[in-house]
């Protein structure tokens, strides 16, 4: 088994400041989605001293864009960074690029579940998310720790995949822009990255 798995979600995008879903679609990092990822890259460098390595991203262009950042901040040749279609975001069918504050006005009690997402028509089901990144796991080298950038749905899973949680417990993690998580033997560890504030 890979010693360390550093599992981070994309900077805060455009569509994230707009509450809006993405889900498959794509809208760039907003300049303090910028600096997130240069605050976690800043952090990342510490925890990786001495560390053989291979990072990781989804494929899609924010996690791009996020692992692009982070591989200056940690002197890692962005040539070498691995895309992977199966650290995609979850598809949120029909309810990509729609408002949160719009879905809740349709549907009053939409937030009271933590997986609400997959109430989306034609959303991909977890078991499907499930099984693409078991796939992915399954590939990884043994002699290298990961760092893998990815999503705020698929990072719950993936996170939840490493700890052996129960579906409620997946649900039940966060979803941070301005952290980072270290799994190893199942157990995971947040590192908390210097706070970004709005940035013009």
């Amino acid at each position: 088994m890979t010693k360390k798995i550093y599992v981070i979600r994309h900077g805060e995008t455009v569509f994230n400041s707009e509450q809006k879903l993405q889900g498959h679609c794509n809208s760039p990092l907003t300049n303090k989605g910028k600096a997130q990822a240069l605050s976690v890259g800043t952090e990342l460098k510490k925890h990786l001293s001495g560390c053989s390595y291979q990072v990781y991203c989804s494929s899609l262009g924010r996690a791009v864009q996020t692992a692009n950042i982070i591989c200056e901040a940690i002197d890692y040749s962005p040539l070498d960074l691995l895309q992977d279609e199966r650290l995609k975001e979850f598809s949120l069918g029909d309810w990509e690029q729609q408002t949160i504050p719009n879905l809740v006005e349709n549907n009053p009690n939409l937030l009271a579940q933590r997986d609400w997402y997959l109430r989306a028509p034609s959303s991909e089901s977890y078991e499907a998310v499930r099984a693409r990144l078991l796939s992915w796991l399954s590939e990884l080298p043994d002699e290298q720790d990961i760092v893998v950038v990815s999503h705020g749905l698929t990072g719950i899973v993936l996170r939840g995949l490493l700890q052996n949680l129960c579906y409620q417990d997946v649900w039940a993690q966060d979803l941070p822009q301005d952290a980072f998580f270290i799994v190893e033997n199942g157990v995971a560890e947040r590192v908390n990255c210097m706070p970004v504030e709005a940035v013009a």
